[in-house]
């Protein structure tokens, strides 16, 4: 199984030099992974986490059918239909916020904020767009934030290599962002509902150490960059002809789809619902809006400004990979190998809780951060006093290293392969240009947070 993941990742990694399509390469280690657990390859290897998650399969089964035969088939489906429901979750979510950015696009609402923002100068510019990542990704999350970056950056930069470096520098912010926050990123989300950790506490103690990591890049790159980027033509004056907009559509639309992803994690608090239940609430109020305010358009006006031919813009393949690549992750999940991987740090390292987390967070840049934050998660106890008592050093450094480690490569985080699908970005060319970056920040802000200890 590991074999078969390295492959592919090498598959990801080379997209380019061997013409084949990421996605691809992620659905065919998504399916070979659960593949070879079906067959009974995991049984090759003594396990023992894939016996306790069996033990626990059966008790479930007996309870639900019984007087029924269990068998390894039954529990595969088990496991796969568990990790189906997590899946699907982040796939409705990543579909309903990029259907909602290209509504946004489709009407120019983005020029509200594109025209506010003046200076060409790539330094300024960098810090601006920065900025407003860092702590739109706090308010939201950082792979809805990556989602509108992505589409701002599209009407900001014409050069590609310019385009790309802006993007990888989101990447990294929309990360550290989404560290300090409760409600930023999934593994903070963990933290939080699993009890480890609590909203006040995760904001004062994580948020200088997401800041250093932010800026630590920021000034690397001031020193670096020189001169100011090409716009793109401005389009505005020929989609009008085609698709008009009035300035009302364009600053509802653009204010009811912001607004409608800032509902979101209000939505969760108050419901506790998951997140894609919000945002598939926020599409349907805005489709139904799109719909009432275009009636009286011909039908290809209506086409080009309603959800239905927004659609159509979609990054699918995005999703494809999206899809493949947990798929993969899930299948070492279910067989027990990230479980390894964190005991094995546990007894290598004395259970140094620094070097644990820090190794935790560099390793979700390879795999998903997901199962290795829940896997820390089985592994300790909650403890009444100490470094895993609620709010303890533990969780805290977990939420910071979980959630900003993942930038080091570009497919280590939900942004970073959101971004990477729509933007295009080259695995090769983000390991040269970003990836040092990403460490030197990352580094920057644990040492921040072992020092503030």
């Amino acid at each position: 199984m590991i074999i078969v993941f390295i492959a592919g990742y090498l598959a990801i990694a080379l997209e380019h030099p061997i013409k084949i399509d990421k996605a691809a390469s992620a659905l065919v280690i998504g399916g070979l992974g659960w593949a070879l657990l079906a067959m009974g390859i995991f049984d090759i290897i003594e396990i023992n986490t894939v016996a306790d998650k069996f033990n626990h399969f059966q008790d479930w089964f007996e309870v639900k059918y019984p007087n029924k035969v269990i068998s390894e088939y039954k529990f595969m489906s088990y496991e796969l239909s568990h990790h189906l429901v997590d899946i699907a979750e982040i796939l409705f979510f990543l579909l309903a916020a990029m259907t909602i950015v290209e509504l946004i696009d489709a009407h120019e609402g983005f020029s509200i904020i594109t025209n506010k923002i003046t200076t060409n100068k790539k330094v300024a510019l960098l810090w601006i767009l920065s900025f407003i990542t860092f702590f739109f990704s706090a308010a939201l999350d950082n792979l809805t934030t990556a989602i509108v970056m992505a589409a701002l950056l599209t009407k900001l930069i014409k050069d590609k290599e310019d385009l790309w470096l802006f993007a990888g520098v989101i990447v990294l912010t929309a990360n550290a962002g989404g560290a300090w926050s409760p409600i930023g990123d999934i593994t903070t989300i963990m933290l939080w509902i699993g009890g480890q950790v609590t909203a006040s506490n995760i904001i004062t103690s994580v948020f200088l150490p997401s800041v250093a990591c932010a800026l630590v890049p920021l000034i690397y790159l001031s020193f670096k960059l020189k001169g100011e980027i090409d716009r793109p033509e401005n389009m505005d004056l020929k989609e009008h002809k085609t698709n008009p907009t009035t300035k009302f559509e364009r600053n509802l639309i653009f204010y009811m789809g912001v607004c409608g992803l800032l509902f979101v994690p209000i939505f969760k608090t108050i419901t506790h619902l998951p997140p894609y239940v919000g945002i598939l609430l926020s599409l349907g109020v805005l489709w139904i809006t799109t719909e009432i305010i275009h009636k009286s358009k011909n039908d290809e006006q209506k086409s080009a400004l309603s959800v239905i031919g927004v659609l159509k813009k979609v990054d699918v393949p995005t999703i494809f990979f999206f899809l493949g690549i947990l798929l993969a992750v899930a299948s070492l999940q279910s067989a027990g190998q990230l479980d390894i991987v964190a005991t094995y740090l546990d007894k290598q390292f004395n259970g140094d809780i620094y070097v644990i987390n820090m190794i935790i967070g560099l390793l979700s840049s390879i795999v998903d951060n997901v199962p290795l934050v829940a896997g820390a998660m089985g592994m300790y106890e909650i403890e009444a006093v100490g470094d895993f008592a609620v709010d303890g050093v533990f969780w805290e450094f977990l939420a910071y290293c979980a959630g900003t480690g993942g930038s080091v490569l570009i497919i280590g985080s939900a942004a970073g392969v959101a971004i990477m699908g729509i933007l295009k970005i080259d695995f090769i060319w983000y390991l040269k240009n970003i990836s040092f970056l990403a460490l030197l920040g990352y580094m920057a802000g644990a040492a921040t947070y072992i020092f503030l200890q």
